[in-house]
């Protein structure tokens, strides 16, 4: 039985069905003009970089207001009764964002990972962008320990996913429209156009873009940026000091940040998945959490941001200011480093769980900087002179940490180094970075592959791609009743020659080599036949010399989720499926077009009523199983 709070009722928006009518209209508008492709295209990126720099313009603005707001005006009012009444401004923020939290529980329970999953399937509210903005300007302007680039990046996503909603363009299309957006939001926030590209085609498109693809990408970063720069004046997030890589023998010490920064990112992204567990009941000692009503949670986060900061205020909010303070080479302690670096992380795990609206990426950049700055203090106090000599400053290693952690943290490894890049403008910081990065992602994958620990997925980072409802449908859904069960398969001792003729014949980019008993010995693809073309006259060259023998295989009892996971373990397209009880007989083909066509015929079916439903198969099986027949014949 659900109880509803009689304060906070669910704030309904306006219908979509205007949306909807104005979205064909101007549809049917462009289908009839013809408009040359590359003219759509720069129209199309000037919209989402326009409209996202002017987005970015406003969000930055609303997060000076809240900030006069509470640190000014209402700090100024209470501050009379003591210092500690500095705590009370988050919690200001988190009763602000909870009963935001309450009035729109959907828009403000999606993030970039929702709008992706939806891939255009549904309609996205136009007031989407503007309540993450004030929800996130609320967020960051009371000192929630989060960063503004994942709201930046969202207001660009939103406002690409609206055009393509607009125009009703195609799956794919909605997707790069997107992702255009999410660079243009990067490169907005930040003043780095390069990095917001590398950022899309990292996180959001993947290794599935094109040149055209590349096109909208980079002009809607650039007309982000430049609208950015007219209004805000062009600054840089930091002014860092020119920094310079002496001697060979320093790559050295940029291997050791690199493994102090792959435990920090570990610790970071395991410290923000287990504030959100316990915020949500699921750790018996703090079970009671999970039963308090959503729109309490941040205030509650808020209290504990506000208590930490009366140690170290520090850590309050976004934290630009400290951090270019430490890259700009500032002395610190080792002490106020070391509790920075602590109390940040645990603020921000706090914040990101609690419920408050911002990203990842400023937190992950400040605790960067003081691993970096205290590795560097640390070395000048224990290496002898002549080592000391040619260790790197606070100021530099600070630089090169703040990559480094970044990288870790997101999984965003060439994002990061040019982010750095284009933030000092100075080629010199490259190669350090460079090693930082690439040993702390190897240490950190490392560690977790022969562990229990588990990357912190994007949706956590608040700018996942990965849709829950999607997963917990395909591990409902079972290997064999989407599996092909028609396949082309071919002897073993066939000629690499007339093997080649029968793929060509059946059209096929495949085939499942079987030995005598009818086992399954290896694959041949399009792939083998295209390196062996010279050889294919040697009537003695069978399918045994030149067929793949390691196969990666599936069960028919395996889950779809566990199977798709395979594949996008080595980048392939299809698995052949065996028997439950002999693990060499063949008993049919997993394609991914197969898995995703039963992925979108369950979504379908989930969201069909019981009326709608009579007269079809209620069982996902079954009509997955309907779909696999209708293939084989």
């Amino acid at each position: 039985m659900t109880s509803t709070n009689p304060i906070l009722k669910t704030q309904v928006l306006p219908s979509p069905d205007l949306n909807t009518s104005i979205s064909s209209r101007l549809t049917s508008i462009l289908n009839h003009r013809q408009l040359p492709p590359e003219l759509v295209l720069l129209v199309s990126a000037f919209l989402i970089g326009s409209g996202t720099g002017v987005g970015i313009i406003i969000f930055r603005f609303l997060i000076d207001v809240c900030q006069t707001l509470t640190f000014k005006n209402f700090l100024g009012i209470i501050s009379q009764w003591g210092f500690q009444t500095v705590a009370l401004v988050p919690v200001l923020g988190g009763i602000i964002v909870g009963i935001m939290r309450g009035l729109f529980p959907k828009i403000l329970g999606q993030n970039l990972s929702t709008l992706i999953s939806q891939e255009g399937s549904q309609n996205i509210s136009p007031w989407r962008p503007l309540i993450k903005m004030v929800a996130a300007a609320v967020s960051l302007g009371t000192g929630a320990s989060l960063g503004s680039e994942s709201p930046s990046v969202e207001i660009g996503a939103s406002t690409g996913a609206l055009l393509g909603q607009t125009f009703q363009v195609a799956k794919g299309r909605y997707r790069l429209l997107l992702g255009a957006g999410a660079a243009a939001g990067l490169a907005a926030g930040f003043h780095t156009p390069i990095a917001g590209v590398f950022f899309a085609l990292e996180v959001v498109l993947g290794t599935t873009f094109t040149s055209s693809a590349l096109s909208i990408i980079l002009l809607s970063a650039v007309f982000a940026d430049i609208i950015s720069r007219f209004f805000s004046g062009g600054n840089p997030a930091f002014y860092l000091p020119s920094y310079s890589f002496f001697s060979p023998w320093e790559g050295i010490f940029y291997v050791g940040l690199g493994v102090l920064a792959s435990l920090v990112s570990l610790a970071y992204t395991e410290a923000i998945k287990i504030a959100g567990w316990a915020f949500e009941g699921k750790i018996p000692m703090l079970k009671p959490l999970g039963s308090l009503p959503q729109f309490i949670k941040p205030a509650l986060g808020g209290l504990l941001v506000g208590i930490a900061a009366l140690y170290s205020p520090e850590i309050m909010g976004v934290g630009y200011g400290t951090l270019a303070s430490i890259l700009a080479g500032r002395s610190f302690p080792i002490t106020e480093l070391l509790s920075l670096l602590v109390l940040k992380l645990l603020a921000t795990a706090i914040s990101s769980g609690s419920g408050f609206v911002g990203g990842i990426f400023a937190p992950a950049m400040f605790l960067g900087g003081c691993l970096g700055a205290l590795y560097a203090d640390v070395l000048q106090q224990v290496l002898p002179p002549a080592l000391a000599a040619i260790a790197p400053t606070p100021g530099f290693a600070a630089m090169v940490g703040l990559a480094a952690v970044l990288a870790g943290s997101v999984k965003a490894p060439l994002t990061a180094i040019l982010m750095l890049f284009e933030l000092t403008g100075n080629y010199q910081v490259i190669l350090p970075v460079m090693i930082a990065v690439g040993i702390c992602i190897w240490v950190s994958e490392g560690i977790k592959s022969n562990g229990s620990l588990d990357s912190l997925d994007l949706q956590q980072m608040g700018i996942g791609v990965e849709k829950p409802h999607d997963l917990d449908v395909m591990q409902k859904i079972t290997v064999s009743s989407v599996m092909e069960a028609n396949y082309l398969s071919l002897p073993l001792a066939l000629s690499a020659r007339s093997a080649t003729r029968k793929i060509l014949d059946s059209q096929q980019h495949f085939a499942l080599v079987m030995d005598d008993r009818e086992q399954i010995h290896g694959i041949i693809t399009m792939g083998d036949l295209k390196r062996h073309l010279p050889d294919l006259d040697d009537a003695n060259l069978t399918l045994a010399d030149i067929c793949t023998k390691e196969v990666l295989y599936t069960s028919e009892s395996q889950s779809l989720a566990e199977a798709l996971k395979q594949m996008n373990a080595r980048g392939l397209s299809f698995l052949p499926v065996i028997a439950a009880d002999h693990h060499r007989r063949v008993v049919g083909v997993l394609s991914k077009h197969g898995i995703d066509l039963a992925r979108e015929l369950a979504e379908v079916e989930s969201a069909l009523t019981p009326e709608k439903e009579e007269g079809l198969s209620s069982s996902r099986d079954g009509t997955v199983a309907i779909m696999g027949s209708e293939k084989s014949r």
